[in-house]
């Protein structure tokens, strides 16, 4: 019999041996330098795997901590919104301009948590595998209409030029369209606070073999090098003063390219990023067959 001690740092977590040799020649000085290498080798092996599962039960902690803290939040954000727009409807009398205003900052700071909330709810159940997507057979072109009217009072209030290159033969595709809103929301979203007033934001469709592809693009601020391998990374904001005045949660890109991982081991979406003189975030949706 011949055994090693696995060790970490000065601690022993166990013990490799050997026994049964099938020759009956006892075991010799190299075998217990070969033994005691793989000893090494082992208590590597076996604090790693220690390490990585603290990692990930600290990781499902952190989940289960930020599904907790945005439910939390949200039952109270909504009561707080609930009264502000009490007073706004001035209910229980005039108010004023004063008061306007306070009741105007209360919804608007309101309205930034509850986003902040949805966003969190929607990391914890992408982490924790809770978000399952509902694909069915949709018209991309009511998607991207739907989703250009929910921003268009955004991107008027700065003064953006639009602009939306929609063929009228595109074919219908499989996908979760609450899902897919979500991406699309986000990008606009994106496009349009990273771009100056009076800037140019563009939306494209188009048809290509097997996939119609979709670009939204703006005339923005645009990412530094540095930044782009950080761009879809949880609560990114880069450190351009520029960027930092800009209000955000740093979890929209996130959450897209979680939900564009959900849609591509489906096989239905793929997404790019690119930088030219302008961003440009570049999606494929699989077309389905004729």
């Amino acid at each position: 019999m011949l055994s090693a001690p696995l060790k970490v740092g000065n601690k022993i977590i166990g013990t490799l041996g050997l026994g049964n040799r099938v020759s009956a020649q006892p075991f010799t000085g190299h075998d217990q330098q070969l033994l005691l290498a793989l000893a090494d080798y082992a208590a590597i092996a076996v604090e790693n795997m220690r390490l990585y599962e603290e990692v990930r039960q600290a990781d499902r902690t952190k989940s289960e901590f930020v599904s907790f803290v945005a439910h939390e939040l949200g039952t109270p954000m909504t009561s707080i919104l609930g009264y502000a727009d009490v007073l706004a409807n001035k209910e229980f009398g005039s108010l004023a301009p004063e008061q306007e205003r306070f009741v105007s900052i209360i919804r608007r700071n309101v309205e930034r948590m509850q986003l902040l909330v949805s966003d969190l709810q929607d990391v914890s159940r992408i982490e924790t595998g809770q978000l399952l997507l509902e694909l069915r057979t949709i018209a991309l072109a009511d998607v991207l209409k739907d989703v250009l009217q929910a921003t268009q009072v955004e991107m008027d209030a700065r003064s953006q030029q639009l602009t939306v290159e929609l063929p009228e033969d595109l074919p219908p595709v499989c996908a979760d369209p609450a899902r897919l809103t979500q991406i699309l929301i986000n990008l606009l979203s994106n496009a349009y606070k990273y771009t100056p007033e009076d800037g140019h934001i563009r939306v494209r469709a188009w048809l290509q073999n097997d996939y119609v592809n979709c670009a939204v693009s703006d005339t923005g601020i645009g990412i530094s090098p540095e930044n782009m391998s950080k761009l879809f990374t949880k609560f990114f904001r880069s450190s351009d003063p520029a960027v930092r005045n800009i209000p955000g949660t740093g979890l929209g890109l996130s959450i897209v390219k979680s939900l564009v991982e959900l849609f591509r081991t489906s096989g239905q979406l793929d997404l790019e990023l690119a930088t030219l003189f302008s961003r440009t975030q570049f999606g494929q949706i699989r077309r389905l067959s004729q």
